[in-house]
């Protein structure tokens, strides 16, 4: 068979039936037999916005996601998109045709530059690049680039001299070849559930591998035996269900200070998937809630990452899922200390969560910054979680607005439901991976939270949702602003406005409906739960809405306070005027409203 007919056969074998990306001349022999191999080719508007399909699509599916493009320009506009995937640990594969082998270096059409070309831009951002260097490898290396991608949960690239496909050869087709993980070391567990048997105030932190290894019974399990509370990992407020009685929250930027509060009690921490991000335990709300002194188990598949960000008392190197099995039994056969107050400990969780809720709920009902015709964004997000389907997949992308719904986003599926852009933090990444994810579960809404900034990265797509029959909902929060960025404009540049405010004089939802789709405008708190079932109704109908939400120029915290401070010609000013005593003390006030 030729290199492309042994290509297709591979994608096949390791079960792709989507592929996202815009086509191009570098792969179109193998574009070819897509359709008779049982694969859909979703022509999209950007292949960055590709990339993010295909992390959605993995990270709801439990499988790979896949796309394409063009060599040279069509595939760097991956890179970011791969970066994305490389922090939320998704099994993207890329499938990256590079210029022909006759013509490499010379600079020719669509050619990367440099001397390494194409495979240099992902190296930093993949766990594998299978660089076919001979065409009688290409089933081979490709079924290798998804073993790896599901084996080591990660992007991994495909690199292939466009010129191979036309060879002919003959191909062994094989398997995917899926390795068998472990629960750990057994002394590793048993140091682990020694420590646990010895805890008088241990908490669970549920991070993204809890999700990704389907571990969601087994935790719910080990927490439900030792009556411990469980709290959530910054931007996975999807690894526990939210209606458990021992949810307490996320950690991590504006997420609910209950699950703040409950591990700042700690004595162990019983990280279970995690990396401990160093972003995700920043100070909150003005408080430094990670605990000092207690003890640590972390339960991680990548070895490396163990004890990287954070010393640990008990390291174990395993599948969550086994892991957590494995310690459940092992806790069980012995006697443990912090069962002896489990009902002072459950009195306790359910104090700091009214606590919380009464708070928030504080914070969302201020009436004091309300402008007629616009929104508060506390008051809009409340409704938007009142009215959000219990299984919906919800995009958040980053920015103020969105980075506030990190405490309103709740989900009690028990299934993948939170999509993010994690750690890398680039805009535009939720309308496509929410698309992405529609495909894996077309019965499932698909909601995506996006500023009126970032949406102008991402609404194109729109068009892709209308031609190809992805029936999806953006959010957009119109305040005409990049509000994240301003917010260090405001705290520390003098109320001095550079590039962050933005004359967005015209409807999201009318540029919506010329694009084919639906669109929905909210000026009023009162019609946001209706607009929203609305949309969801409209994804039953196959059609695409863009549900523009009018809000005002209020700000939430700062994005980077622990990268941020007042330069001294901003704080001489204040301390020659005397226009703001707090201000000199290098804590200025917000005046943006």
């Amino acid at each position: 068979m030729t290199a492309s007919e042994a290509m297709v056969d591979t994608l096949k074998a390791q079960g792709v039936t989507d592929c996202f990306g815009i086509v191009g001349s570098a792969f179109m022999d193998a574009l070819d037999l897509f359709p008779s191999a049982g694969i859909r080719f979703i022509s999209v508007q950007h292949e960055q916005n590709a990339a993010h399909m295909a992390d959605g699509y993995a990270r709801i599916s439990g499988k790979h996601g896949f796309c394409t493009a063009q060599n040279g320009p069509g595939i760097s506009n991956f890179v970011t998109g791969m970066a994305a995937a490389y922090w939320a640990h998704s099994p993207v594969v890329a499938l990256c045709p590079e210029g022909g082998t006759m013509t490499k270096g010379l600079g020719g059409f669509q050619e990367v530059p440099g001397q390494g070309n194409q495979i240099e831009m992902f190296k930093p951002v993949t766990k594998y690049i299978g660089e076919v260097n001979n065409p009688n490898r290409i089933a081979e290396i490709t079924g290798r680039a998804f073993d790896y991608a599901m084996n080591e949960r990660g992007p991994t690239v495909i690199n292939l001299p466009r010129d191979f496909l036309y060879h002919t050869a003959n191909y062994k087709i094989s398997p995917p070849n899926l390795v068998e993980k472990s629960a750990g070391g057994p002394a590793a567990l048993k140091a682990a559930a020694e420590l646990i048997a010895t805890a008088k105030n241990p908490v669970i932190l549920a991070g993204g591998g809890v999700m990704m290894g389907n571990a969601i019974d087994e935790v719910k399990a080990f927490a439900e035996y030792l009556n411990v509370p469980v709290c959530t990992t910054y931007l996975h407020n999807d690894s526990f269900p939210s209606d458990h009685p021992l949810w307490l929250g996320n950690l991590g930027y504006l997420g609910q200070k209950s699950a703040m509060e409950a591990i700042h009690k700690a004595d162990v921490v019983i990280a279970l998937g995690t990396r401990l991000s160093p972003f995700g335990t920043l100070p909150q709300y003005g408080f430094d809630y990670f605990p000092k002194d207690a003890k640590i188990i972390q339960v991680e598949a990548d070895a490396r990452r163990i004890g990287l960000v954070r010393s640990v008392d008990v390291g174990v190197n395993g599948c969550v899922k086994l892991a957590t099995e494995e310690l459940l039994k092992r806790v069980k056969a012995q006697t443990n200390v912090c069962q002896d107050n489990a009902g002072e400990r459950m009195t306790t969780m359910k104090q700091i969560k009214a606590d919380w809720e009464k708070e928030l709920n504080e914070m969302t009902n201020d009436t004091t910054l309300c402008r007629e015709g616009k929104m508060r964004p506390r008051q809009m997000l409340r409704e938007l979680e009142k009215a959000m389907p219990a299984d919906a997949m919800v995009g958040a992308d980053v920015g103020n607005v969105c980075s506030v719904s990190n405490g309103y986003l709740r989900f009690p599926s028990g299934k993948p439901s939170h999509l993010a852009a994690m750690t890398y933090g680039n805009c535009g990444y939720s309308f496509p991976a929410v698309m992405g994810a529609k495909v894996a579960a077309p019965d499932r809404p698909g909601i995506a939270y996006v500023g009126d900034g970032a949406w102008g990265m991402s609404l194109n797509e729109v068009l892709t949702c209308v031609r190809e029959e992805i029936p999806t909902t953006a959010v957009v929060f119109h305040n005409k602003q990049w509000g994240a960025e301003k917010k260090n404009q405001v705290l520390w540049f003098g109320d001095r406005y550079v590039g962050v405010n933005l004359k967005n004089d015209f409807s999201y939802a009318d540029i919506s409906k010329s694009m084919g789709a639906e669109g929905i405008t909210v000026t009023d708190i009162d019609q946001v739960g209706d607009a929203l079932r609305k949309c969801v109704q409209n994804q039953t109908e196959g059609k695409t809405t863009v549900l523009e939400m009018m809000l005002t120029r209020e700000l939430g915290d700062p994005f980077r306070r622990d990268a941020m401070k007042l330069p001294q010609r901003i704080l001489s000013k204040y301390q020659s005027t005397n226009e703001d005593s707090e201000s000199a003390t290098g804590q200025p006030v917000d005046k943006d409203f």
